[in-house]
């Protein structure tokens, strides 16, 4: 029987896929109160309640927040996971698409935390985790709006943990390397290619696909959150991430810059 006084109301955006379905279902099994956001839901899973909210909507979240509120009295976690991906060569990516990854990545988790974090100063506790990516840490090739909007969220994640410290509230940030989801096809592309980037971009794009990135289970990352949720002080920024990918984070901080993107580049082809 779970132990009641660590049963928390978790909130999951993007929990209809992926990484997001991945820790509703952990977090629901372990016997916590756990809501998951999707803008479109089919039906209901067991063992959670999926509720339909649009993080890219100030109204859709604020509607979504007080109906979890309403039937649970309060949000204890608010995992911010919904996300997008983009690929392209920056220079062939429009503005508009652009700012829409942006206003997805950045500002929905803004959003959220806007519409949770009264609650949870009043209480004076709670956790917010957000989801950001290992691509935080460097620019990748051909996906640089990506790493930009969540090397974004890493830095509003940062001052946002000294803003709300004196409240009771922990900040924390995750970062995954890739994991068996749907994003990839997913990505949002440009409308077309430039002749001068389109054989570099076909390559690493081949690399990319082609490789074992997506081969790891989405739960491996769950796991992280419910220990995140299980600790009593949790802080900083933590990784779910193996090999070659974790590797990269610490060559990125030991490296000079041209050897860093050298290998970068070799990498991908």
């Amino acid at each position: 029987m779970t132990d009641q006084a660590f049963v928390k109301v978790v909130l999951v955006t993007g929990g209809s896929s992926g990484i997001g379905e991945a820790i509703c279902r952990r977090l629901a099994a372990e016997g916590h109160r756990v809501y998951g956001t999707g803008r479109k839901l089919d039906l209901q899973p067991v063992g959670y309640r999926m509720i339909p909210m649009d993080i890219t909507n100030d109204e859709s979240v604020e509607q979504g927040v007080q109906l979890v509120l309403e039937e649970a009295g309060r949000i204890d976690v608010v995992v911010n996971n919904a996300g997008m991906g983009i690929q392209g060569p920056a220079e062939d990516i429009s503005p508009e698409l652009a700012l829409h990854v942006i206003d997805t990545n950045v500002m929905g988790a803004h959003r959220v935390c806007r519409a949770v974090l009264p609650g949870m100063r009043e209480r004076g506790q709670g956790l917010v985790i957000h989801i950001t990516s290992l691509a935080a840490n460097y620019g990748l090739p051909f996906r640089g709006f990506y790493s930009a909007s969540k090397a974004a969220l890493e830095r509003y994640a940062e001052a946002q943990r000294m803003e709300l410290a004196p409240f009771g509230v922990h900040v924390v940030t995750l970062q995954p390397g890739e994991y068996r989801t749907g994003i990839a096809a997913a990505r949002a592309r440009p409308a077309s290619i430039g002749p001068h980037y389109a054989d570099t971009y076909d390559r690493v794009m081949r690399v990319l696909d082609g490789s074992l990135h997506y081969s790891r289970d989405p739960d491996e990352v769950a796991v992280k959150v419910s220990r995140l949720i299980h600790r009593s002080s949790p802080y900083g920024v933590h990784f779910a991430a193996h090999g070659v990918q974790r590797l990269s984070v610490v060559l990125k901080k030991v490296l000079p810059s041209r050897l860093f993107e050298r290998l970068m580049m070799r990498h991908y082809r």
